[in-house]
């Protein structure tokens, strides 16, 4: 019986909780703390995880944006932000594109079938005489997501809408007027940079054995900036030997050559040997473009030598991120159509023609070649030094910086490739 008895501690032990109840409740305040612990310590952990997963969308949103419209070009607008003070920042877009947008709806035409990615740009020159390749050329690039403008020099618009995919193009209508000259003016890189590529390319050039989407891959792959599908051995114009298509290779990046004045080389660094491409068919990347376009001169409309210097918008090392593609390839057909006859009928008339539209072309070439020279002489990048190779105009970089050096090398340049002609 004495052991079911409670001892005295045990009674003094009960009297103390009786008489202090506030440490009962501070023992229980104590054990619910350490269960909310737990609790507070996965609020918290959710709370971080939020964080982490929304500063990761933001972050992932802007590199989307800057990829759409990168940085450099917002730079460019920095000093026009100051006019537009007494607008709400939310609303001024800089920046626009050359999507058509029907009336009834905001989005794109391209944007209802999902196309919104890896968008490209077809910019060119056409003429009514090359309606039927101007065609077969669109119709390659228009299933590889392209959006397609047309600059007609000829006035003549009215005459395409026969086309099915006509309506789907965007068409500019400048009477006489060069490539180059539309292109400063109406492919600002602000308009044109939602587009990963531009192909800038002339109407006169056979696209059977091309294929867009493979030669993009090909470009990526090969991290080239700036580029040009090679020429068939067989086209009818064929200036410069590294454009010329090989048959062992993807793509290359120079050329060896021993014939004639341009000797190519291991040591050969610059164009026409390597990092270069022709301006009849030239592809820019993107920021290549944003470059590029500042370099076209607005009054040098014919872009005589810009081929030579589009080397220096590759964004590196130009002998690395220049480069030809082999094994997708085109046919230069080199039918002159701005300025010239077309299709003469008559022999005589063809070869009259000829010369002296080649006359008149030289003879603007030499003026444009100089005033070229003046002021791209006096730049970081040194001077051009012109060389007369079999009646064609060739530039190459030289070391030295007075332009004066090279003024009579120019017109002995021109003036060479039009002895035989008239």
């Amino acid at each position: 019986m004495e052991r079911d008895l409670p001892s005295v501690k045990s009674w003094k032990s009960l009297v103390k909780r009786r008489n202090n109840p506030q440490d009962g409740l501070e023992t229980l305040q104590g054990k619910s703390s350490w269960k909310m612990k737990p609790v507070m310590a996965l609020m918290c952990t959710v709370l971080l995880i939020f964080w982490y997963k929304t500063t990761n969308i933001q972050y992932e949103q802007t590199e989307f944006e800057e990829t759409d419209y990168p940085f450099e070009m917002a730079k460019e607008s920095e000093p026009v932000s100051e006019k537009l003070k007494g607008l709400p920042f939310g609303i001024i877009q800089p920046r626009s594109d050359l999507e058509l947008k029907p009336l009834w709806s905001s989005s794109t035409l391209r944007s209802k079938g999902g196309e919104l990615m890896n968008r490209n740009l077809l910019a060119m020159p056409v003429g009514l005489k090359q309606k039927d390749n101007v065609d077969s050329l669109v119709q390659k690039f228009l299933p590889a997501n392209f959006t397609v403008i047309l600059f007609h020099y000829d006035g003549n618009m009215d005459q395409w809408w026969d086309l099915e995919w006509s309506s789907k193009a965007i068409h500019i209508v400048a009477h006489n007027q060069t490539k180059w000259w539309f292109a400063k003016r109406f492919l600002h890189p602000d308009i044109v940079s939602i587009y990963d590529y531009v192909f800038l390319w002339d109407e006169d050039l056979g696209v059977e054995n091309f294929n867009p989407q493979k030669y993009l891959r090909i470009v990526k792959a090969a991290g080239l900036e700036i580029s040009q599908p090679a020429l068939h051995p067989n086209s009818t114009e064929v200036h410069h030997r590294i454009t010329v298509r090989s048959r062992t290779k993807v793509f290359h990046r120079r050329v060896y050559d021993s014939r004639g004045n341009m000797k190519c080389s291991i040591a050969s660094e610059g164009p026409p040997c390597t990092g270069f491409v022709e301006g009849m068919a030239p592809v820019f990347s993107r920021s290549a473009w944003f470059c590029t376009w500042n370099l076209i001169q607005n009054d040098l409309v014919h872009g005589w030598g810009m081929d030579m210097k589009l080397g220096y918008c590759a964004q590196g090392d130009r002998s690395k991120k220049v480069g030809i593609v082999d094994s997708e390839y085109i046919f230069h057909q080199g039918i002159q159509t701005l300025g010239g006859s077309g299709y003469p009928d008559k022999k005589n008339s063809a070869r009259i023609s000829q010369r002296w539209s080649l006359f008149f072309v030289y003879r603007d070439a030499a003026l444009l070649l100089l005033i070229q020279e003046q002021r791209y002489g006096g730049s970081q990048h040194g001077s051009f030094k012109l060389l007369k190779n079999g009646g064609t105009v060739r530039l190459r970089k030289t070391r030295t910086g007075s332009t004066g050096l090279h003024r009579q090398g120019t017109v002995s340049a021109i003036t060479g490739g039009l002895n035989g002609l008239v």
